[in-house]
């Protein structure tokens, strides 16, 4: 009976929500988008000519505002690449790379590879969640798991002075999850945009300047080899 209640309350708050209604009007598939351009209006994240990944994609509303961000080059495109990655299917969108799959496995980095060539990336993007058991310790776990994903894939791909927009929760080890941005990027900031729910506790975490690139790490190590 509660659960129907809340249900309720959920549809009703949704339905009535003027995100929802804003991204109904302007075409976007989800509010998050309205997030994400908070966020890029007050950090200036998303420029002309820059490569752009997206993990955790699907449904695409930040795929769609990146895009329109990126578009006006002359004979329609966009200035830049936009790659979206997502075990899930998505619709397609005009000029945006999408890649279905596990970006842990070969295949499918060997998929990103092929649209990167030599390319660093100068942005990535995620607003992945952990599907939640309702157990605080478990889903503390899993979201902390793919915070961890997000960083090991800058610390592969990104350039030096590009950044990285996880999504978390104040409530899901928010305090080792930052701590470990602190430890992996020269400068770390919490953004809480309007567009997300007051009642949430979702926060976002804007990394700059990786410390540790691997691949840096790597020529290191190999300069220390005898």
């Amino acid at each position: 009976m509660a659960k129907n209640k809340l249900n309720k309350n959920w549809l009703h708050d949704h339905i009535n929500d003027p995100y929802v209604k804003m991204a109904q009007k302007d075409g976007y598939r989800a509010r998050a988008a309205y997030k994400l351009k908070e966020i890029d209006e007050s950090e200036k994240l998303i420029k002309p000519g820059q490569v752009i990944v997206d993990l955790g994609c699907t449904p695409g509303s930040w795929g769609q505002y990146t895009r329109r961000k990126l578009a006006g080059k002359e004979g329609g495109g966009i200035h830049g690449t936009i790659i979206g990655l997502d075990i899930l299917p998505m619709e397609p969108i005009a000029d945006m790379h999408f890649i279905q799959g596990d970006f842990r496995e070969e295949e499918i980095l060997h998929k990103l590879g092929e649209v990167l060539g030599d390319r660093k990336v100068d942005l990535v993007l995620s607003d992945m969640a952990p599907n939640l058991s309702g157990i605080p310790s478990a889903d503390a776990a899993r979201m902390e798991d793919l915070i961890d994903l997000a960083i090991e894939f800058s610390q592969l791909h990104l350039k030096p002075g590009g950044a990285l927009l996880v999504k978390c929760f104040k409530d899901m080890g928010f305090t080792q999850i930052l701590e470990k941005f602190r430890h992996e990027f020269r400068t770390v900031k919490q953004v809480k945009p309007k567009a997300s729910r007051d009642k949430s506790s979702e926060i976002f975490l804007l990394g700059r300047g990786l410390k540790h690139p691997v691949a840096q790490k790597e020529a290191d190590d190999e300069g220390d080899a005898p």
